[in-house]
């Protein structure tokens, strides 16, 4: 647990001692938080299939999103405090309940002790692949210390111009650090590969949500998945944006998508020659599908 006494988990690198009670950016201690830990269905089809994702999603967070869907988890701290032992033990309920893979969702500042965790659960038998399902914004030697227990890879790439990180995410750097560390990713675990159900076992799938007004950047965006990686990682092409949380303070974006963008940017990725991907149906819009954190008691 050395890496929580001087935290450079993520870009932050705030430096703060958690294990005494020091807070950073995103404000976690040295005790995991977990809002919820259930089998998900909503992920990219190859990642839930049909028996569901088993989803652990960890409170706080290292972005400040001003749309965030999950905004009581990942910026004011909904959870329950559980120990390595139990986390371990979440991870094989997960299993016994037929998931098809362990997704840990913004888990960045968690690492630590999610890797202990992993160590205890695989002893124990966990054999099902692990998901590090992150927003991007990760440090190298975080991702250096996850090599080996990481199968699949499912990190956002939210956005090129810094002038849009800063506003929307508070991180001037995002895209010149999650650049880098998708990179690392794909080299860890290599082209994807899916079991006969079409599962995927490993690889590195990037998500991009396009975000109102922001279409030149997300073309940007495709471009540099595409020529940095080509058709050896998937892309996932989201247009479920909603108008939440504060984003009703930014005019600009305080919108749905316009669907003739997200066609747009589906027709530009197809003159790349982008083969391997996933698009969204209209519809997907909708706080129905943001999981309910305030009731759940499973943990």
């Amino acid at each position: 647990m050395n890496m929580l006494k001087e935290c450079r988990l993520c870009p932050r690198e705030c430096g703060v001692n958690r294990i005494n009670g020091e807070l950073g950016f995103c404000k976690a201690t040295d005790k995991i938080m977990i809002s919820r830990a259930e089998l998900h269905y909503w992920e990219e089809p190859c990642v839930s299939g049909e028996k569901g994702s088993g989803t652990v999603f960890f409170s706080n967070c290292n972005l400040k999103c001003v749309f965030c869907q999950n905004h009581c988890i990942s910026q004011e701290g909904l959870g329950v405090e559980v120990s390595i032992e139990r986390l371990s033990k979440i991870f094989l309920e997960l299993q016994g309940k037929g998931a098809n893979n362990i997704n840990l969702v913004t888990p960045t500042h968690y690492v630590p002790q999610i890797i202990e965790a992993l160590k205890l659960s695989k002893l124990e038998g966990l054999h099902i692949p692990i998901v590090y399902n992150s927003n991007g914004y990760d440090n190298m030697d975080t991702l250096k210390a996850l090599e080996g227990y990481i199968d699949v890879y499912l990190p956002d790439l939210k956005y090129c111009n810094p002038k849009y990180s800063t506003r929307y995410s508070k991180a001037e750097d995002y895209f010149k650090k999650a650049s880098l560390v998708i990179k690392e990713m794909y080299r860890q675990v290599g082209e994807a590969e899916f079991d006969e159900n079409g599962i995927i076992k490993k690889g590195v799938i990037i998500r991009h949500l396009m975000i109102p007004g922001l279409f030149f950047d997300s073309k940007k965006i495709i471009k540099f998945i595409y020529e940095s990686f080509g058709d050896d990682v998937y892309i996932s092409i989201m247009n479920q944006y909603t108008p939440m949380f504060k984003a009703p303070e930014y005019e600009e974006i305080n919108k749905f998508l316009d669907s003739r963008h997200y066609d747009a940017v589906i027709d530009y990725a197809l003159e790349l020659g982008v083969k391997n991907a996933f698009i969204q149906e209209s519809g997907t819009s909708s706080e129905e599908f943001v999981p309910d954190f305030e009731s759940f008691i499973g943990i």
